[in-house]
């Protein structure tokens, strides 16, 4: 599915988020009805399907056939998605996690598209096709280790080792936030697809394009938790 048709539901996603904070519905309390829904958002009646199991996926609403949509988490924050412990609440939040990434390996990216070594290039060739092997296979724990992996080879290749520092001192949270757009099973190839636009990019030495592709590929693993952040 391109990114066009991904847009919608994703939109219709924090347009239900902000609804419930803006709204102060708290657990337990219906929402509109899907119908009412679709047109205050502004989303058809398919697109506002798709956020709505997303979010229930996410543990955020309660779909009851025939009674309603139902809020699940008070206030339905951007913290961890419910069914998922996130163990480093004391640190930071995914939705923190996600914009330093996005902010740190879109720049890595983009140095790296130019230092890249053959070498480098082909571990993360080698790298991208067992992560859809994996993937395929429905080893979602492995697609994670690549996919952190994959991220690792690039902040390296980057030649700035201050990067790559915070990588190897946040290794464990950084690994975490790359598990959680993998609670939607079905979703979990856009991962590989996302990465193969960066990979295409970096094979070319293009910056920009690898920079920006990280960008995409980081907002939307994020949208796939759940979590829709802005940024400049």
């Amino acid at each position: 599915m391109n990114s066009m048709n991904r847009a919608v539901p994703d939109l219709a996603i924090q347009g239900i988020r902000q609804l419930i904070s803006q709204h102060g519905f708290e657990a337990g309390a219906a929402l509109p009805s899907q119908r009412d829904l679709a047109e205050q958002l502004g989303v058809s009646r398919a697109s506002l399907r798709e956020a709505l199991s997303t979010l229930s996926a996410l543990g955020v609403v309660s779909i009851q056939p025939g009674k309603g949509v139902f809020v699940q988490a008070p206030g339905a924050g951007q913290a961890a998605p419910a069914g998922l412990a996130w163990p480093f609440a004391a640190q930071a939040t995914p939705e923190d996690i996600f914009q330093l990434r996005y902010a740190l390996e879109s720049f890595a990216a983009g140095l790296a598209a130019v230092r890249l070594s053959a070498d480098e290039l082909d571990g993360l060739q080698d790298n991208v096709e067992a992560m859809r092997a994996e993937l395929r296979g429905g080893d979602f724990e492995a697609a994670a280790r690549l996919d952190f992996d994959f991220h690792r080879r690039i902040l390296v290749a980057s030649g700035n080792q201050a990067m790559a520092s915070i990588l190897v001192a946040s290794a464990d949270i950084f690994l975490e936030s790359q598990k959680l757009p993998f609670i939607r099973a079905e979703r979990a190839m856009e991962t590989w697809q996302e990465h193969r636009k960066i990979l295409r990019a970096l094979a070319r030495h293009a910056a920009a394009p690898a920079s920006r592709a990280m960008q995409e590929h980081i907002r939307a693993a994020a949208l796939r938790t759940g979590i829709a952040f802005v940024a400049p």
